[in-house]
């Protein structure tokens, strides 16, 4: 399985029509875009998964990332196997300890020793009858422990809302070898004020996470940036613009070691498939 070059990390092409999201990611892999990227926040994902490798035919398929709360690993296992089976070696396997927030909502206290956790996952998939290939699955990984494993016990890391400088520190923990895909939030806009109307909304959520908060407050921003969402956080972590604009985005997260940049078009409507910015992006970019 290689990974290199662009991808789109979509949350309509998981959580929307599932016909659109066939055709849209049938035209995604003719447009040359080498991975799509699912989230995973309930639901049955993996399902998607099958219908997004079913109508492609190139493109990798990941999910960033199964919640491993959500799954259990000998499941997950035996329904990687036969995705494998029926289509080829195009299933990266994202994994992810999510949010304490997230999980305990439902069961509070559950959300606890996220890198024990995540171990204790990845144990359970290489026991299966049919273990999960190290070669074919990374982890959602931040801060520096996190980042090892994805390195002792996968292919590499996807980082998700992070900056070109922690993608450096990654690639100083990784090391050379492992894969490190990062997530890239754009806005493909060159008015300030609709950028932010936009982009906001849409960090605040992110923001009031602890893990992405921590990140980022050891990346060097403060709390008040956090909170306000200051133009320092906010051109830090979405690049809004024209083309061009993404491009050098791109271009600074590989110069800091990235082997591959999935990038995430944020719109008005959110539950709209952004299938013009996604093609504007493969004109300028592929």
């Amino acid at each position: 399985m290689e990974l290199s070059g662009i991808g789109l990390w979509s949350s309509q092409l998981r959580y929307g029509n599932p016909e659109e999201a066939a055709e849209a990611a049938a035209e995604l892999d003719d447009l040359g875009f080498t991975a799509l990227w699912i989230p995973d926040v309930g639901g049955p994902v993996l399902d998607s998964v099958e219908n997004l490798l079913s109508a492609t035919k190139q493109t990798v398929i990941a999910t960033g990332i199964l919640n491993l709360w959500m799954h259990e690993p000998a499941d997950v296992a035996h329904r990687y196997a036969a995705l494998t089976q029926a289509h080829g070696e195009r299933f990266l396997l994202g994994i992810g300890c999510s949010h304490a927030p997230l999980i305990d909502a439902g069961e509070p206290g559950r959300y606890r020793k996220p890198l024990a956790a995540t171990r204790a996952f990845l144990d359970g998939l290489d026991s299966a009858a049919q273990p999960v290939p190290k070669d074919n699955r990374v982890l959602a990984a931040l801060g520096p422990k996190m980042l090892q494993l994805s390195a002792d016990r996968g292919r590499g890391a996807h980082p998700y809302l992070t900056t070109p400088e922690h993608t450096r520190q990654a690639r100083e923990v990784l090391g050379e070898g492992p894969l490190l895909l990062p997530e890239q939030g754009v806005l493909l806009t060159e008015d300030r004020d609709q950028a932010r109307a936009i982009g906001t909304e849409w960090l605040k959520s992110y923001l009031a996470l602890p893990n992405y908060a921590n990140n980022l407050l050891r990346l060097g921003f403060t709390e008040e940036d956090l909170s306000t969402v200051s133009d320092r956080v906010f051109d830090a972590l979405l690049a809004w613009g024209d083309e061009e604009t993404v491009r050098r985005r791109i271009d600074e997260h590989r110069q800091a070691g990235a082997d591959h940049v999935c990038v995430q078009v944020l719109t008005t409507d959110p539950r709209e498939f952004p299938r013009e910015q996604w093609r504007r992006l493969a004109a300028a970019l592929l």
